[in-house]
């Protein structure tokens, strides 16, 4: 009979701890967000759907975000980053004083020597800026007057996974909210018919893309990226089953957010909340996203611009397309990964069609958002998780030789949204192997794009096993001197 009153007493106390998670925790907040506070917090952004009380921190110059992510790390020796000086060394030892205290891969750190090996392609200079770019990227040569080039990006990681996580979420080791979860937390939504976040993966090989790399981690589900398929549906059961027609569906939907609120008013599970809303939204995206990526409205000068690929499904050049249509319709975060960039043999050869990939369809990007009077207010990011070194992994050969992870200067661009257009910023040495003026860390270039959505870094924060963390832990300097 004890047993049965001290079981009886154990579930009444788990049952008032559930009743007033929401009424306490209510009571704290209307306390901590009453009165002054809330009359002295700038008012959030218009037209956003969502989001904290208090945000923007600051003026935003730009309304969302396009991430271009090249995963496998591109060859800034190769692309953008020119040194001429390197042809009169080709073949000879990279100076031990220059590599001294550098980290080497498993994959070059038995080497007994580190020939230089300048790049196979040739470099000219272009635009009004007279910004320097590799014949691999004449398309892209051809915008060079829009983008602000960083050629001093550095960071910790070495290897490929640590490298995305940690441009993706702010750390090393998975776990964390990717950054458009993170905006996604603080800004919200912009159309209440399409994920704030969405996320695409080209159909080209290389180094795996996890679906944690667009996560919430430690945030409500809700704030994760919702990824974009290229067969079938493009959201994972977005038709009706059969025998399901529209009419049923909302049916059953309503049946289930009574059932849903129902447990929300008995256990305050904020993920039961999530699920309300992620049901209404895939309702809605029933009829939204067919719309979206139905691209017959599209004229064929359209596609001639973003190049032949663009009408095959889960290339980069449709993505870029869908890119710009999702821009169009107000979707906060845009990220599209493409793979095929890991090149530690056969590099010239290899690099070559890589280049071909992207070229033509990110250019026409920036060319379509510029006269959509979309780019002032898009900023578009390119680059990948490190780069590549300026000494020849393995056999040295002319024709197939390779690079290794470089982790202590490598090459990003940016356009639109804020940033300087037409400028280089940072400098790396005579071996684009060391940065000598104007370093970049992934923190630093996190804190930046955060800023130019009108974010305080330092004040977007989630309370997690007993601290509040934030994308740039604590760390991250805006830099100034890439803002328009």
């Amino acid at each position: 009979m004890a047993l049965t009153s001290d079981l009886q007493l154990l579930l009444s106390r788990r049952r008032f701890l559930e009743l007033s998670s929401t009424g306490i925790g209510g009571a704290a907040l209307a306390t901590l967000v009453s009165g002054d506070l809330l009359a002295q917090a700038p008012a959030a952004s218009p037209g956003a759907i969502g989001g904290l009380p208090g945000l923007p921190h600051v003026a935003p110059k730009a309304k969302r975000v396009i991430y271009l992510f090249q995963a496998g790390a591109p060859s800034q020796h190769e692309l953008w980053d020119y040194k001429p000086k390197l042809e009169g060394l080709r073949g000879t030892e990279l100076p031990p004083s220059v590599r001294e205290g550098h980290r080497l891969t498993g994959m070059t750190a038995t080497q007994g020597s580190f020939p230089i090996i300048p790049s196979h392609f040739k470099f000219a200079q272009h635009g009004e800026s007279g910004a320097w770019v590799s014949e691999l990227m004449p398309y892209t040569a051809k915008v060079a007057d829009e983008l602000c080039f960083i050629k001093t990006m550095h960071t910790e990681a070495i290897n490929h996974d640590p490298g995305v996580t940690f441009l993706q979420t702010g750390a090393q080791l998975a776990g964390r909210p990717s950054i458009g979860s993170w905006l996604s937390y603080g800004l919200g939504s912009m159309n209440a018919d399409l994920p704030t976040f969405v996320a695409m993966v080209s159909n080209r090989g290389g180094n795996p893309v996890y679906d944690r790399l667009w996560g919430s981690g430690f945030l409500p589900s809700e704030y994760q990226g919702v990824k974009f398929l290229s067969t079938g549906d493009p959201v994972l059961y977005l038709s009706n089953p059969p025998g399901v027609d529209q009419n049923d569906r909302r049916r059953f939907l309503d049946d289930l957010d009574t059932l849903n609120r129902q447990e929300l008013s008995r256990s305050g599970d904020p993920e039961t909340s999530t699920r309300i809303s992620q049901y209404e939204m895939a309702y809605r995206m029933q009829a939204s996203v067919p719309d979206l990526t139905d691209l017959s409205d599209e004229p064929d000068s359209v596609f001639e611009r973003y190049g032949p690929d663009s009408k095959t499904p889960g290339t980069f050049a449709a993505n870029c397309l869908l890119a710009r249509r999702l821009a169009e319709r107000d979707v906060r975060f845009i990220e599209l990964f493409h793979r095929g960039w890991d090149m530690h043999t056969g590099l010239p050869r290899r690099i070559q069609v890589q280049a071909k990939d992207v070229d033509q369809p990110q250019a026409a990007l920036i060319q379509d958002l510029k006269e959509r009077g979309l780019l002032d207010e898009t900023l578009v990011v390119w680059g990948g998780e490190f780069g590549r070194s300026v000494f020849c992994q393995g056999r040295f050969t002319e024709e197939t030789y390779g690079r290794d992870h470089h982790p202590r200067c490598f090459t990003i661009w940016m356009a639109g949204g804020g940033v300087k257009p037409g400028t280089t910023y940072g400098e790396s040495d005579d071996f684009g192997f060391n940065i000598v003026k104007n370093p970049v860390h992934i923190h630093d270039l996190h804190a930046t794009i955060l800023h130019l959505l009108g974010v305080d870094h330092t004040k977007l924060t989630f309370p997690y096993q007993g601290r509040n963390f934030r994308l740039t832990d604590v760390h991250g300097e805006v830099v100034t001197g890439v803002l328009a």
